[in-house]
């Protein structure tokens, strides 16, 4: 996988290098999200809590417009991601260690702080309205899990680069950008958030049987909007 997105940046940024018109300028913006997650709990299709993250979600772009009508687009963003799972089970254990059937339910809220590096493109007419597609890896820097029972917080585990989850994720992104700078855009994530090979201090593994592939939709302002723009105006943010 590394290899092919190499070869892929390698390719787009060797095509923009061979055309003349293309223009090429940074843009910015933040991030407001809106999250939920696919859940396989022990093969039961569990829902989950609309997550809402208002805060530190930062994005930059660089785009490469190779006419009015298509672009390509790359970036580093740092984004708040995760889910709220209210039916997370606790399983008792019996004195071989072996779980006995019966559970306590918790609900839990996991969240990271990831490094995002997109890779996409834009169509439509790039000067007011167009859509967009593309890839993302992101790398999970900081973890939070914070545990509720009967609605009191009972424990918070907190770590940088934390082993409790994937440290490779990736999905995919659409989205629309509309006249006048607002955002609109939706992300799967193709990678499982949880590690399920994780063993706790007591030799258990937590998330051993849980699956959960989370999306979401957001809300931005100017992400791709060439603030420096206008009709017969050199482009003062030229790379």
């Amino acid at each position: 996988m590394k290899h092919f997105y190499s070869l892929t940046v390698f390719c787009i940024f060797f095509t923009i290098s061979g055309v003349s018109q293309t223009e090429t300028y940074f843009t910015s913006g933040g991030e407001m999200i809106f999250s939920f997650a696919n859940i396989d709990d022990n093969g039961s299709s569990e829902s989950s809590i609309m997550r809402w993250a208002p805060c530190f979600n930062v994005q930059s772009m660089v785009n490469a417009d190779l006419n009015k009508h298509f672009g390509l687009f790359s970036g580093l963003a740092v984004r708040n991601v995760g889910y709220i799972y209210g039916k997370y089970k606790v399983y008792n254990f019996d004195r071989s260690m072996q779980a006995d059937g019966n559970y306590t339910t918790y609900k839990k809220k996991f969240r990271s702080y990831n490094l995002a590096i997109p890779l996409g493109i834009k169509f439509g007419n790039l000067e007011k309205m167009f859509f967009y597609a593309g890839y993302e890896v992101e790398l999970p820097f900081l973890y939070k899990e914070k545990t509720f029972e009967n609605g009191d917080k009972i424990n918070k585990i907190t770590g940088w680069f934390s082993n409790r989850m994937n440290m490779f994720q990736h999905g995919f992104l659409v989205g629309i950008q509309f006249p006048y700078g607002m955002n609109l855009k939706f992300k799967y994530y193709l990678s499982n958030f949880h590690n399920q090979d994780y063993t706790d201090n007591n030799g258990f593994k937590p998330y051993e049987n849980l699956t959960a592939n989370i999306f979401y939709f957001s809300l931005s302002s100017y992400l791709f909007k060439n603030l420096d723009y206008s009709p017969g105006k050199p482009q003062d943010k030229k790379l």
